[in-house]
């Protein structure tokens, strides 16, 4: 187990003057929490099937997420016990308090909730999450719920195919409203799926998520056992974005005036850059940004897909009637982003000439990622979430915004002292106050992660947590990271803040505990 003793204290200050040192030769600005306007939130994230564990106790049923895991896809890693989160609820809201978070944003298992996925609901689950968001209200901290995180109950995935199937809009509706009249009272802020992008693509394109549907030669597993990576990733899209606008438009017609809530949908993005300075790597650039982000904003906004990608897909593309284009436009009162690094574009037309295409082949751009020194963590790049928020309010009208997902990956079990978290963290949330104050409509930031948890790419190899869990103590117990005490020394601090300041407080708080 990983400890913080006063044996290392020596250690320690030595990598408490070596990071001084980098952040005068780098700079510090000084910035608060109060620097952010009036309502800004802060918190931090997870989701069910990535924290929870006791994935068959009390009535739960296996999720998609639990059937791509237990098949040996993720490394031989499971979320079957993952961060015992089911039982060690009230532990972790008291890390939250103690972190100084304002909201908490998590998702809820539609497996526990409703076992057969629609039909009767499951009173244990129903407990689990009325205890969890009552234990947050408790303590003055927002919920902020997801409804789908990759987990679709595995027994709609088997009955006729899941998102591949329009079936899905009816149930995923129902799901929802279960979810609104059971929760709304306590939940104001609701988002219908995550990342609906990379669940459309690496579930139903290139195979490495779950479901883990492709066909070859496009799918990066060894067997893609059923699917078609040339037109189920675009069915799989149509259908998210007409059952989030079938729940929103529930929402709207039957729970908004007397719970007063909001409904969004999450999507991940890069920041695209022309990998040189040519006319066709910056029109690839753009194509990249239609194909990625433009696929789902543009109906969420305008009504329809970009006119680029109806070009390229051609007849495996799908339409909405003008009553679906009207109902899907609007459906919306915020935008989640999910943002974590740049990536580079080149131009590839060459690949529209394949006979057969997938989505990748369907962009024409080859997509370059820029590591980081230590080839494992993410570049710092606060630039990209700029560039993003700036993109959004010059051609996407400026929408209401969370940032949902932001943070640093490591090596898990690498070290407590994870400066290369603190550096990425500062650099960002300063990067974010500039654009709030140049006009971007934000109105919270979700550091990723509050735990160390099971990944979606990786499993146990890597990790975002502030908080870390050795995984062979029976115990599971939560110790915090170095990210922790900069996260909550940013939250608390009444003035200026700096990370100049936090180190220097380093040597009476961080060895206090």
């Amino acid at each position: 187990m990983l400890e913080l003793s006063l044996s290392t204290v020596f250690f320690k200050f030595v990598v408490i003057n070596i990071a001084l040192f980098v952040v005068l030769v780098h700079g510090a600005n000084s910035f608060t929490r109060h620097d952010f306007p009036p309502g800004f939130v802060f918190g931090t994230g997870s989701s069910a099937y990535q924290v929870e564990g006791a994935s068959n106790q009390d009535g739960r049923t296996p999720s998609i997420w639990d059937t791509f895991a237990q098949a040996g896809s993720m490394h031989g890693d499971t979320g079957d016990v993952a961060c015992d989160g089911y039982h060690k609820y009230k532990e972790d809201v008291q890390l939250m308090v103690d972190t100084g978070i304002d909201a908490y944003r998590f998702s809820i298992s539609w497996s526990r909730l409703i076992p057969n996925g629609k039909g009767a609901i499951n009173p244990k689950g129903l407990q689990y999450y009325n205890n969890l968001i009552n234990e947050l209200i408790s303590y003055g901290i927002q919920p902020h719920v997801t409804l789908h995180h990759y987990d679709l109950p595995q027994v709609l995935e088997s009955e006729y195919g899941g998102w591949v199937s329009r079936k899905i809009v009816k149930d995923f509706t129902a799901y929802a409203d279960v979810c609104f009249r059971e929760f709304g009272d306590r939940v104001k802020y609701w988002t219908t799926v995550n990342e609906a992008n990379v669940f459309s693509l690496g579930g139903y394109d290139s195979g490495n998520m779950p479901p883990g549907r492709c066909s070859p030669p496009f799918g990066v597993v060894d067997n893609c056992s059923a699917g078609s990576s040339s037109t189920e990733p675009y069915l799989v899209t149509h259908h998210i974005l007409l059952a989030h606008a079938s729940a929103a438009r529930l929402y709207e017609k039957r729970y908004k005036d007397k719970q007063h809530g909001f409904i969004g949908m999450n999507i991940f993005q890069y920041w695209f850059v022309p990998f040189t300075n040519s006319i066709t790597d910056k029109i690839a650039a753009q194509r990249a940004k239609d194909f990625y982000i433009g696929w789902y904003l543009n109906p969420l906004i305008f009504g329809d897909y970009p006119e680029i990608m109806k070009k390229n897909v051609g007849s495996r593309f799908p339409a909405f009637t003008s009553l679906e284009s009207e109902r899907i436009k609007g459906s919306f009162d915020f935008i989640g982003l999910n943002y974590y690094n740049t990536m580079h574009v080149k131009d590839k037309s060459s690949s529209l000439n394949l006979k057969i295409r997938d989505f990748f082949a369907d962009t024409g751009v080859e997509l370059i990622f820029v590591r980081n020194e230590s080839a494992y963590e993410f570049p710092i790049t606060p630039s990209g979430l700029v560039g993003i928020l700036e993109d959004m309010k010059q051609h996407y009208g400026n929408p209401l915004t969370y940032i949902h997902e932001n943070g640093q990956r490591t090596r898990r079990n690498s070290s407590l002292e994870d400066w290369p978290r603190v550096k990425y963290l500062h650099a960002h949330i300063q990067s974010l106050l500039e654009a709030v104050r140049n006009g971007s409509n934000v109105k919270g930031y979700f550091e990723w992660s509050l735990l160390d948890a099971f990944e979606l790419l990786d499993g146990y190899e890597s990790s975002y947590g502030l908080y870390y869990i050795d995984l062979d103590d029976p115990d599971l117990v939560r110790q915090p990271k170095l990210s922790a005490y900069w996260y909550s020394h940013f939250l608390k601090a009444n003035r200026s803040f700096s990370s100049i300041g936090f180190i220097k407080s380093l040597s009476h708080d961080y060895f206090s505990h």
